[in-house]
């Protein structure tokens, strides 16, 4: 009898997770608002079984689930997702987090107080509520402010002066499900994901992904490369702090996105740390250099299977650029891509004219490149 895995979410992202999924012969049960346009529904018309149910509605999900007895429930770059999915799995009693540790994980304010009480790097944050001023006691500019439960930059930016702040906290704070902000001593440094996979508390670092960010004030990711640029010492730092960081948010099982920065003076210090795997096709950047299938694995872990994996080889070099304001030079590369052999996929996800880049949803497309060693703008120049 066929496994049945539910999914969690429709939108793109989550489209190569059913696709896999299917591969494995698994059936699929998608969930997600029918808002009836396709880029919010692309797996709809691939997935096995589609219900037209919020993501936020999670005892209605959890229904569904039990009645038609779902074996493992997962989704990808999906923030929205993350409480249903620990939500349904421990009242099933399926493979998954703890529901109410994934709640502090999700927030971010939440997640540095429990991380800064069990010893993992930290510096200085305080919480803005709707109608009541933050303490900032001790903090010195700038600081980069946050919604307390968005993803993919949405409500980030950095403040320079405490003129500036507050203008900062509200716009945090409209992007906010909670109406919350988060308000941190800006890191100087080098900003990198640290992709793991869990199996009853026990952290496998699978890839450490560098980032390029658009800067201040949004940070946007536009470029990430594969393997790591860092030396082999703050590699082994960032594996420490990665796995106290996983801990002690009692992350125990599947695939995890933890986002840090490696100061000037080597320390390392979590941004965030979201209990699901990371977006911008860093599943099929894993892939492409150590030969390791990162969706098939989390769909095993959430099917309660298991196999450690091998040591870790990073055979080739792989990064991805995105199509987005300033780096329209992206669109001629995947436009021209049979004249760049190294340029292995591309995808245009919406052909709108480029929006002001504020966040990740301002992204128009991308190609990733496979190469014998790291390639960046430069490396593309001559047929741009």
């Amino acid at each position: 009898m066929k496994k049945k895995l539910a999914i969690i979410s429709a939108s793109y992202p989550q489209k190569p997770l059913v696709l896999k999924a299917k591969e494995m012969g698994i059936e699929t049960h998608c969930f997600a608002l029918d808002k009836g346009y396709e880029e919010q529904n692309v797996c709809k018309q691939v997935a096995d079984y589609f219900y037209p149910i919020c993501v936020f509605e999670k005892e209605k999900i959890l229904e569904v689930c039990k009645e038609k007895k779902i074996d493992g429930i997962t989704a990808i770059d999906d923030d929205k997702g993350v409480l249903t999915v620990a939500f349904v799995a421990e009242n099933m009693g399926l493979i998954g987090n703890i529901y109410a540790n994934t709640i502090i994980a999700r927030n971010k304010y939440k997640a540095r107080q429990v991380m800064l009480a069990k010893g993992v790097n930290s510096p200085r944050f305080a919480i803005a509520h709707e109608g009541q001023d933050p303490d900032l006691t001790g903090f010195k500019y700038p600081v980069i402010v946050k919604s307390t439960d968005r993803c993919a930059s949405i409500g980030v930016m950095k403040v320079d002066t405490e003129a500036e702040l507050e203008k900062a906290i509200q716009h945090a704070q409209q992007l906010s499900y909670s109406g919350q902000a988060i308000i941190e001593e800006f890191i100087t440094g080098m900003e990198f994901s640290a992709h793991t996979m869990s199996w009853n508390g026990k952290h496998y670092i699978i890839a450490i992904r560098d980032k390029v960010t658009s800067g201040a004030p949004h940070f946007v990711e536009i470029a990430h490369h594969i393997p790591t640029q860092f030396t082999p010492e703050i590699v082994a730092r960032i594996k420490i702090e990665a796995t106290k960081a996983l801990d002690a948010l009692n992350i125990r099982y599947g695939a995890c996105d933890a986002e840090f920065k490696v100061a000037a003076d080597g320390n390392v210090y979590p941004i965030e740390i979201n209990a699901r795997m990371g977006g911008g096709q860093s599943y099929d950047m894993i892939e492409y250099s150590t030969g390791i299938d990162y969706i098939k694995m989390a769909i095993n872990v959430a099917l309660g299977y298991w196999e450690e994996p091998d040591e870790i080889v990073f055979h080739y070099h792989t990064g991805i650029h995105f199509w987005c304001e300033g780096q329209e030079w992206v669109k001629h590369v995947i436009d021209n891509k049979d004249k760049y052999p190294e340029v292995v996929k591309t995808q245009i996800i919406k052909e709108e004219v480029l929006n002001p880049l504020q966040s990740s949803a301002d992204r128009n497309g991308y190609f990733i490149y496979k190469s014998d060693r790291k390639k960046t703008r430069e490396d593309f120049k001559a047929l741009s």
